[in-house]
């Protein structure tokens, strides 16, 4: 799907819920924070970096929105940790109607064959076996919920299914798979399990894999934040079990 733009959320769209975004500190993990906020969720930031998490903290509660930081890094937290972390959300904010999972490994391109042992375990990690534990520690406080979503940030197969894109794309493929699977476990439940594909954007991913075409000519990751934020609401109910491609434009 192409389009120019996607429709503003409303500004209640979200009121009253708890979200956590993992990877808070990325292009479309901040902007997707931002327009959470903006929507009127309470928004839990997720990263690894304590001084940055603060910042966008800082700039969320000056903007009027309400917001929390979680310092974690994925790649070496434990099924434990994830526990530790619903069991603190739960009884911080008494509840969680939704995650987004944004956070991404991609150290550039580099052939299978050369790829360190350690780089491509942390790249599957990191993109999937993570993103799987956390949402598993936290789906009895997601099923709490009258209405949750988890939302999981996909890639298009056909951009990465292809040399040199390592386990990051190994990953993306498995990741979608997981939208599949466990959607249809989740069917009968509150919990709404989905995943955006959004086409190129002006992050440093895309600039890692891309470094010879223009940056102007991708949109920013704050065009694709209010359909992350679409998802997240009762209307994201069109997408349950879906991955959604969508493609914006620059300008």
């Amino acid at each position: 799907m192409s389009q120019n733009k996607f429709a503003e959320p409303a500004t209640d769209a979200l009121a009253g819920r708890v979200v956590l975004v993992v990877g808070a500190l990325g292009g479309l993990g901040s902007a997707s924070a931002r327009a959470c906020a903006a929507a009127g969720a309470e928004v839990v930031l997720l990263g690894r970096r304590v001084p940055k998490l603060n910042r966008l903290y800082d700039e969320l509660v000056a903007a009027g929105g309400r917001a929390a930081i979680y310092p974690l890094d994925l790649e070496g937290a434990t099924p434990a940790d994830y526990a530790d972390m619903a069991e603190r959300i739960e009884g911080e904010f008494g509840r969680l109607d939704g995650i987004v999972h944004a956070a991404a490994n991609f150290p550039g391109l580099t052939p299978l064959e050369l790829t360190e042992p350690e780089a491509f375990a942390r790249a599957i990690h990191v993109n999937l076996t993570a993103p799987m534990l956390l949402t598993q520690a936290c789906l009895p406080l997601l099923k709490k919920a009258r209405d949750s979503a988890v939302v999981f940030v996909s890639d298009a197969p056909a951009r990465i299914a292809r040399a040199h894109w390592g386990g990051y794309a190994v990953a993306k493929h498995g990741l979608q798979g997981l939208v599949a699977v466990l959607g249809d476990e989740l069917v009968n439940s509150p919990v709404r399990v989905s995943a955006l594909e959004p086409g190129p954007m002006r992050t440093s991913l895309r600039g890692r894999a891309y470094f010879g075409e223009n940056p102007a000519s991708w949109p920013e990751p704050s065009a694709y934040a209010p359909a992350v934020v679409h998802l997240l609401s009762a209307d994201g109910a069109e997408h349950r079990g879906r991955v959604w491609p969508l493609e914006l434009r620059a300008g």
